[in-house]
């Protein structure tokens, strides 16, 4: 038996539930949006290029992190005191570096 055209159409425009069907594409489109937004706003396209660059956050500060991107990895260093138990790593400032007009580097150890 042939159904009839008429009737599923009807009972597809008699469903409650059918606005909802497109709801997930909403989201990811939304998702998306606000990825590129906030990536443009913080100034951080450079996550996405595939040149190795380094970022310091807060530096000086006792909660200085160091990101650095070296190819595919992604590597977080926080310098502690204390030994970090997830990244088996520990550091503590030891002096301060100046950089020149010229270009030369000095290092003054604390």
């Amino acid at each position: 038996m042939k159904q009839n055209p008429i009737l599923t159409e009807k009972e597809d425009h008699d469903n409650p539930l059918g606005m909802l069907t497109n709801l997930f594409d909403v989201a990811m489109v939304f998702a998306v949006a606000l990825m590129v937004a906030l990536v443009t706003h913080y100034n951080m396209s450079e996550i996405f290029s595939k040149d190795d660059y380094t970022i310091v956050k807060n530096p000086g500060a006792c909660n200085m992190e160091i990101i650095m991107k070296e190819g595919d990895q992604i590597k977080k260093y926080t310098p502690s005191e204390n030994e970090s138990i997830s990244s088996g790593s520990k550091g503590r400032r030891v002096g301060s570096a100046y950089q020149l007009e010229n270009g030369e580097i000095i290092y003054i150890p604390e």
